[in-house]
């Protein structure tokens, strides 16, 4: 299931278990908007009926296809998680080439009712795949390849609506003396691509069930209000799907607007409008592309807040760049064309801020996706993700409501840009506040890549994926557990001195990540056996427990005797210890080099300083004593090739 060492995400695109699967998805969102963009040109430009108006043929077949969103996803769910998705794929796929079949009739005969039918079909096409798209993943890759494979998949997704929107605007306006008239074109190509897609399905490999006894419920209704409820058990998983839906809240602001932001505000023609598509979805793919390397292959959803401000700042700035220019041009001024546009500087500033904001709203998405994927019952996973399509449909629908509401009252494309970026800022903050593991992860990730060079090295392996378990780690500075948030793919609540909490901003985000605070026994007995409840509760919920068994932070950098707390943990519930070593953290501005006191002189090490996080293999219950654990926690410490015999460094 895993990858080679080393390997990265492109690696995928050469194995069986995700590059069949890969090339189908992309192929079938390249398809559909092929169609869906060659029709919307030729109803516009040729196929003009008086029951679809030119001005509205593009609201007509954006609401036509995402009504099947909204009327089968919590069915399309329920049969993701029923059935072989393998099965499912290659059905997806014969359904799929019928409804290009009938759109091709229709494009050779100029029905607009057919292929307006064939529109709604492609909307149901994309329903029963969506829930199997994102199941099929977490049952194919480990989690250290779930992020790089999200990524993967988003990026082959807009490159494929990009190529799809041009093919099809390029394949609609050939003319009618050419070998194949437009529609015609149009209607060869989208069978080529529907039979291609079906033979690569056959490649797709078995993936099973996980719930093969379910009982379809027919109600689409009551099923996403169930699965919803079942998300929101796993708060992080249902932010994350409200999240993801203000994401498409978001991109349906700029996607919509392109075409009349490129010729009210920046006086472009049809081609600007093109090129904006192009940046936003090069954005997209980059940004989803960077979120294996900036997490260093494991869910890291420290980036979400990372994308977050991005997506507000280059929001706001783009409104800034732009407030001033649509009263620049005259109604009688040519357009730009591409080439004119791209020779005005403040022009540059514009397409800048699209490519960072679609960077940052990849950087957003893919982890949410693969939280998701990852915290999500297997036996309910596709349910889950079809609610999510749900709601990211209904988002939609309330962003052209919404924008429409503002551009009828006088507000301009700019000020609805500006709005948008303080919205996302309010959301953000709602999110995170929340749900802080978004905003402590991201902390970690700030501090683990910008302050200190993280090693981490065997906690991939010995830190568990699932179930509950003590990590026990040496005590070198105020930002421990911090670090450690940094090493684990999953959440970790920390039994803490309570004089911690005292410390400004550490203080308030120990008490954010709900840290179980600690007071020896003789000066306060009710709070001390208070603490070792609450983590009894933390283990028995099959969650990580974390402590620092010397008791305090070491004034020395030298290890210090362990404490028999973790024996009284044990004692109420066995399960197994992880012993963590934190290496060559000692002499950092966070640890007490300075006579005792800490957070004296900043960067007294300069930036970057090297820094180890190293695991080992767990203990059983049975195994474990303070003095077993002291001697475990030593080895690693001078196991690590950087690292001394004590934490000592040089200040």
């Amino acid at each position: 299931m895993s990858t080679p060492h080393g390997s990265g995400q492109f690696a995928l695109l050469a194995q069986r278990r995700f590059a069949p699967f890969f090339w189908v998805q992309f192929l079938g969102a390249a398809n559909d908007n092929v169609f869906k963009f060659a029709f919307t040109v030729l109803v516009t430009y040729q196929l003009q009926v008086q029951w679809l108006p030119s001005a509205m043929a593009g609201l007509v077949i954006g609401g036509v296809f995402i009504a099947p969103f909204l009327l089968f996803s919590a069915t399309a769910g329920q049969l993701a998680d029923k059935y072989d998705k393998a099965t499912l794929t290659r059905l997806v796929k014969n359904l799929e080439l019928a409804i290009m079949v009938a759109g091709a009739v229709g494009l050779a005969t100029g029905q607009v009712a057919v292929l307006l039918g064939g529109i709604f079909l492609l909307g149901l096409h994309s329903t029963l795949f969506g829930p199997v798209k994102y199941a099929y993943l977490p049952q194919h890759l480990n989690e250290q390849e779930l992020t790089g494979g999200n990524g993967m998949i988003e990026m082959g997704t807009f490159v494929a609506i990009l190529l799809g929107n041009l093919a099809g605007g390029l394949l609609a306006s050939l003319p009618a003396d050419a070998v194949l008239p437009g529609p015609q074109a149009v209607g060869a190509v989208c069978l080529a691509l529907a039979v291609l897609g079906r033979l690569v399905a056959k490649a797709v490999p078995p993936t099973p069930a996980t719930a093969p006894g379910l009982r379809v419920n027919w109600n689409p209704v009551t099923e996403t209000w169930r699965n919803l409820m079942l998300a929101h058990e796993r708060l992080a998983v249902f932010r994350s799907l409200l999240g993801i839906s203000w994401m498409w809240f978001f991109g349906a602001v700029f996607l919509s607007q392109f075409p009349s932001f490129a010729k009210d505000v920046l006086h472009g023609n049809e081609q600007v409008a093109s090129l904006q598509l192009v940046v936003f979805s090069v954005g997209i793919a980059t940004g989803s592309l960077l979120c294996e390397t900036l997490s260093r292959r494991h869910v890291e959803i420290g980036l979400v807040p990372l994308g977050a401000i991005g997506m507000t700042l280059f929001a706001a700035d783009l409104y800034l760049a732009t407030r001033g220019l649509g009263a620049t041009g005259t109604a009688a001024a040519p357009l730009h064309g591409v080439g004119s546009f791209v020779q005005q500087p403040a022009h540059w500033r514009v397409l800048a801020d699209l490519f960072a904001l679609s960077v940052s709203a990849g950087l957003y998405s893919v982890p949410m996706y693969a939280l998701i994927q990852l915290r999500s019952p297997p036996s309910h996973r596709a349910r889950i993700i079809a609610a999510n399509n749900i709601l990211n449909a209904l988002f939609m629908i309330a962003s052209s409501l919404i924008v429409g509401a503002l551009l009828s009252a006088g507000v301009g494309i700019p000020q609805v840009f500006g709005l948008l970026a303080l919205a996302n800022l309010v959301v953000g903050a709602y999110i995170f506040l929340i749900v802080p593991e978004y905003l402590l992860r991201f902390v970690a990730w700030v501090l683990s890549r910008m302050v200190y060079r993280m090693r981490f090295i065997g906690t991939s392996e010995h830190i568990p994926a699932e179930g509950p378990a003590v990590l026990v780690c040496n005590h070198v500075s105020f930002v421990d557990a911090v670090l450690l948030m940094a090493a684990s793919p999953r959440p970790i609540r920390f039994l803490m001195d309570h004089r911690i909490f005292r410390v400004p901003v550490l203080g308030w985000l120990f008490r954010l990540a709900k840290a179980i605070p600690v007071a020896p026994r003789q000066e306060d007995p009710a709070a001390y056996e208070a603490a070792f409840a609450a983590a009894d509760a933390v283990l028995a919920e099959g969650e990580l427990l974390g402590i620092f068994p010397e008791g305090g932070i070491t004034f020395d950098g030298t290890l210090q005797p362990f404490k028999g707390g973790v024996m009284k943990i044990l004692e109420r519930r066995p399960v197994p210890v992880v012993p963590v070593a934190l290496v060559n953290l000692w002499g950092s501005y966070f640890s007490r080099v300075e006579g005792g006191r800490a957070m004296v002189r900043p960067f007294r090490r300069g930036a970057f300083t090297p820094v180890s996080v190293v695991a080992g293999p767990a203990l059983a219950p049975a195994e474990v004593t303070p003095e077993a654990l002291h001697a475990r926690v030593t080895g690693l410490l001078q196991a690590d090739d950087g690292a001394r015999p004590t934490q000592e460094a040089t200040a």
